[in-house]
Order: structure tokens, then sequence, then C-alpha cells
């Protein structure tokens, strides 16, 4: 019966370590928080979190309007620095773009883009990152 009571003592610290140690484990840096920058009616469909915890851009679309927008939000707002949002359709070789020194986030931009795909990203300092071909039809 001792036995019995030693192992399942040495089963109940086992596990009690397994969950501390995963709760003591560094939760992951959340993302930035869309904010409804591009208005009523639009709906998150897409995001890209940049590196280092710099921010997330957001695609959002309107089944009203048929128009896709494009946000990129600093994780933090803080000193103004280089901050983009980029979104065309795919079939066309021109951006529309947002740039400048910003405390907070770039855009909104619109394209129409019934029926098509959309390539889209944004920057925050030196990251730059990009979607082709999404968010079809």
């Amino acid at each position: 019966m001792k036995r019995l009571l030693t192992k399942t003592a040495l089963m109940g610290a086992t596990a009690a370590l397994a969950v501390t140690g995963t709760l003591a484990t560094a939760a992951p840096a959340s993302a930035a928080s869309y904010g409804g920058q591009c208005g009523s009616g639009y709906g998150v469909v897409n995001h890209i979190d940049l590196p280092s915890n710099r921010g997330t851009v957001y695609l959002t679309y309107s089944s009203a309007t048929g128009r896709n927008c494009v946000v990129t939000v600093r994780t933090t707002a803080g000193t103004a620095t280089l901050v983009e949002a980029y979104l065309r359709r795919s079939s066309s070789s021109t951006w529309t773009k947002d740039s400048g020194n910003y405390t907070s986030y770039a855009g909104p931009i619109y394209v129409s883009a019934p029926g098509e795909c959309v390539d889209w990203g944004g920057t925050i300092g030196t990251a730059t990152l990009y979607r082709y071909d999404t968010n079809c039809g």
C-alpha cells in the first residue's frame, strides 16, 4: 500500500510539474489589434503579423460595397516611424499605397476587386511583408 501511495504521489508531482512548466512559459507576443480604421461594414478577412512584434497588416472586406481595405497597425504607438500599407488587384501592376512616418497606423486604403484576387502587404520600420493572389472572389 505504501508503494502505491508513493507511486501515486510521484505521478501527481510529475503532472503538477508538467502543468506548471507549461504555464510558466512566456506567452506569445500579442498582435496589434484592428480598430475599425476601414469603417463600418468592413470585417477582417486576413492578416499578416510583422516580425519582432512590430505590428499587423489587416486585409478587410465589405460585402456591401465589394471593396477591400488594408491598414497596417503598430503594436505599440510611439515615436513616428515608417509605416506603409499596400493593396492592388492581382491583375494590376499599380499599387494603392499609404506611406509615411506615423505613430500608430497607415491606411486605410481601398480597392474594388469583385471576383478577383488581391495582393496586399505592409511595412513597419524595416520589416515589409506581402501576400499575393489571396482572398479571391
